[in-house]
């Protein structure tokens, strides 16, 4: 089962923390030299064409190539592209879903919304969140900042090796590639669901830059089982994913910290994928009718 942020646990935020330092988000290249270059072979020195004969006034006509064969300089028509192509509209900041009228209860299974799924590893996020998505009656995508992140190949910054600029600089590269995507779904009609750890005592790394990048519309969602309870989907992770429990332990106490942060939190200790699905949707439900101050 996969899970979002298979990694060890970033530090606390620290007084004048800012953006990582050093980190180049792009690589400079060099466009063609202009200056300095040594100057091409030149050729001879075109001579003026003779004057034309007295009494002449009109410019003389090239010779006209025959039909069969169109040189370079003249233009042939082309056939009119037939696919066309379907133009998408902007992905811009996403607003507060508009709150239905009293008589009516919020739908969230036929809301267009942007939501994300906040919880430590193991709490069952990703399998949620890709079931809430499969189940929906209206189109929606599933977003997860670890799979984007891993888009990275060769220079991976694997914060198991240790945190540092470069695999915070990653995260943060990762947030706002999902953040740019959900905003493009939505502008096309295709509600989102992402899944991140954001931790409590660090909200400028993560729940503010989801706020940055998705809109003040995004309906963050805590998925918090017991400790025993991710301990247990940990130990059946693989590879990166799987942290020591020392790690887990640490990540899951960090996030008790949302307890208290007005934000909706969800205990699937005792529930299935399915069961927290539903739970989910009635959460969102109260969060369309009574958006969550964040």
């Amino acid at each position: 089962m996969q899970h979002a942020v298979g990694s060890p646990l970033p530090p606390p935020h620290q007084p004048g923390h800012g953006p990582a330092a050093g980190w180049s988000p792009a690589a400079q290249h060099p466009g063609p030299h202009h200056q300095g270059s040594a100057p091409g072979p030149q050729g001879p020195v075109p001579v003026p064409p003779p004057p034309p004969a007295p009494g002449f006034t009109g410019a003389p006509s090239a010779p006209v190539p025959p039909a069969s064969h169109p040189t370079a300089a003249q233009t042939v028509p082309t056939a009119p592209d037939t696919t066309g192509h379907v133009p998408l509209p902007p992905g811009g900041p996403v607003a507060m879903p508009s709150t239905p009228p009293a008589t009516t209860a919020p739908d969230p299974g036929t809301t267009t919304l942007a939501v994300l799924l906040i919880g430590p590893a193991g709490a069952g996020k990703t399998s949620v969140a890709k079931f809430w998505a499969d189940h929906r009656r209206v189109p929606t995508a599933h977003i997860s900042l670890d799979d984007v992140r891993e888009w990275v190949r060769s220079g991976f910054a694997d914060p198991q090796s240790g945190w540092n600029d470069h695999s915070e600089a990653q995260y943060r590269l990762a947030r706002r590639t999902c953040g740019f995507a959900a905003r493009n779904f939505l502008a096309n009609g295709i509600s989102c669901i992402l899944d991140d750890a954001v931790f409590p005592d660090r909200p400028v790394v993560g729940l503010g830059g989801w706020k940055r990048h998705v809109g003040p519309g995004l309906l963050p969602v805590v998925l918090l089982p017991g400790l025993d309870i991710v301990l247990e989907r940990n130990a059946e992770r693989t590879g990166n994913r799987r942290l020591t429990d020392e790690e887990v332990a640490r990540i899951h106490g960090r996030m008790a910290g949302w307890y208290g942060s007005g934000l909706p939190i969800i205990d699937n200790s005792q529930l299935d994928v399915p069961g927290t699905a539903r739970v989910l949707d009635e959460v969102l439900a109260r969060s369309i009718a009574s958006p969550p101050k964040w």
